[in-house]
């Protein structure tokens, strides 16, 4: 069970995905992520890339944000998205894409966001991949990305948090 942990939202349970393949960010690295992003947020335009339940962006919207996008290709992920979109009643500041993040983030113009989130699959190189297209187009003024602890990633701060760790990588 996650659920939202500040704002309008705050203690909101969110669905999660029936399936193994999507795991959630964990409510701790969620509240110490938002407090290094805190102070973009407030009227920010937010993308939530791999997002499952869709918690990161819907925390964003909880804490103000004004509009989220969120990408996602897993059926069972994308339900529980809609569900909790839904629940919230969130549905004029939020828009669903399905798909692939990868090839969504290729076809972004610089500085579209102000904020974006990513938690890509576990195990593969998806979030290198990721950092390397942000550094050619940064198509936000803040990247995270939550990956493993022990699989960094070109970043400009990373942040441990047990076996997880979130990186940002800013804008030039």
């Amino acid at each position: 069970m996650i659920r939202i942990i500040a704002g309008e939202f705050k203690g909101r349970r969110l669905k999660t995905p029936a399936t193994a393949k999507v795991r959630p960010t964990a409510d701790r690295v969620r509240e110490a992520w938002f407090s290094i992003v805190q102070r973009s947020i407030r009227g920010a335009r937010v993308l939530d890339l791999y997002a499952g339940s869709g918690a990161l962006g819907l925390e964003a919207l909880s804490r103000g944000a004004a509009a989220a996008e969120f990408v996602e290709a897993h059926r069972f992920a994308l339900a529980a998205l809609k569900a909790n979109i839904g629940t919230l009643r969130v549905g004029d500041r939020a828009v669903v894409h399905r798909g692939d993040a990868l090839k969504f983030a290729e076809r972004l113009h610089p500085g579209q966001y102000d904020v974006a989130f990513a938690d890509p699959p576990y195990g593969t190189d998806q979030a290198v991949r990721l950092v390397a297209m942000f550094r050619v187009n940064a198509f936000a003024r803040i990247l995270s990305i939550e990956h493993p602890a022990d699989q960094p990633i070109p970043g400009d701060d990373t942040r441990r948090y047990g076996d997880t760790a979130v990186t940002f990588i800013y804008a030039p």
